[in-house]
């Protein structure tokens, strides 16, 4: 049996060739400015990920998931994994404005200040594990009624 590739509809393929353009347009005027600068931080970044950040969270997971293994409940992993990677994900993107290191130029551009934007962060991370916290406690409970009375 011969497969023939799809390319996608007509739409999609001009979706993606949009989604191109403006990408190479977005790339252009990033490095319109100080290029060398910008690139530095992008090796920068992949490196720092690559090398510092990658070991540190590939071993927290690992540890994770022996200590809910070594529990029997290897399945629950999830309900830290998910609301952990929201939370740093939340702070990777306003890392300048809860660092406190934009505050200036933010202040300046846009009239606001920075303050309570650590709290927030903190808040949200809470909210996160708490909601997630509720979700297990709710699928442990869920398990308790499903599972058949023990037999003496």
């Amino acid at each position: 049996m011969r497969v023939r590739p799809t390319i996608g509809s007509p739409f999609q393929l001009l979706l993606l060739a949009a989604s191109f353009a403006l990408a190479g347009y977005a790339g252009v005027r990033l490095l319109e400015g100080d290029w060398f600068e910008v690139a530095l931080w992008f090796v920068g970044a992949a490196l720092v990920h690559d090398l510092v950040l990658l070991p540190l969270y590939a071993a927290a997971d690992r540890a994770l998931v022996t200590a809910f293994g070594a529990a029997g409940r290897r399945w629950a992993v999830g309900y830290v994994r998910v609301p952990a990677a929201l939370s740093l994900l939340l702070l990777l993107v306003w890392f300048p404005l809860i660092s406190g290191r934009v505050a200036d130029r933010f202040d300046g551009v846009t009239g606001l200040n920075t303050h309570g934007y650590p709290a927030r962060w903190l808040l949200m991370t809470a909210a996160l594990f708490a909601g997630s916290a509720v979700l297990f406690v709710r699928r442990l409970r869920r398990a308790a009624k499903e599972r058949p009375p023990e037999v003496h």
